[in-house]
């Protein structure tokens, strides 16, 4: 097998790890990709995406021409012009993060019909959120940089509406972190 078959499993090992351990971050070997897409965001999309995967791209990636060119290239998958098709959304910044309302929220039969938001955030330092719910023993906690400053309100809507809701991957560098809907989140004093 070839390096980039064992990179993509890794990543979806990293994945898979930090979605059952929310809050905690992961390191993964970045692939490389244009900018503003940082390593790990195109490390995810290598591993999740394929040409059957509908991606929504904020304005951010899909007013860059290579960034298109590179996720067609690399990964096949479609670009949907409608955030409620897609079943990944990459997010330039978490300053210009899109109300999740406007994304796929799955329903009650199928709540794996939801997006999952890949956000990327400067870095994994700066203010901290509390975290709290499935693998995450007592509570835990995420330092992170640029959050809007009504994503715990965001977070507590999305939450209510279990089953359904978004998760989302935050992205800094060659970092991840999951947060998946099934997390309460609060701000730390």
């Amino acid at each position: 097998m070839s390096e980039l078959v064992f990179q993509t499993q890794d990543t979806f090992r990293a994945l898979m790890d930090a979605t059952a351990r929310p809050g905690t971050i992961r390191m993964l070997q970045g692939a490389h990709a244009p900018p503003p897409l940082m390593p790990a965001t195109a490390a995810v999309i290598s591993s999740l995406a394929d040409y059957e995967t509908p991606l929504w791209l904020d304005a951010g990636f899909s007013d860059a021409p290579a960034v298109l060119d590179w996720i067609r290239f690399t990964a096949g998958a479609h670009i949907v012009e409608d955030p409620r098709e897609a079943a990944f959304a990459l997010i330039s910044s978490a300053r210009v993060l899109p109300d999740f309302g406007v994304f796929a929220q799955g329903s009650e039969e199928y709540p794996d019909c939801s997006t999952t938001l890949i956000v990327q955030v400067p870095q994994f330092k700066g203010e901290v959120i509390s975290l709290c719910g499935p693998g995450i023993r007592d509570t835990g906690s995420l330092a992170v940089a640029s959050l809007p400053d009504d994503f715990t309100a965001r977070w507590a809507n999305n939450r209510a509406l279990f089953p359904r809701g978004v998760d989302v991957i935050l992205v800094a560098g060659t970092d991840i972190a999951a947060l998946p809907r099934t997390v309460h989140i609060t701000r730390s004093a």
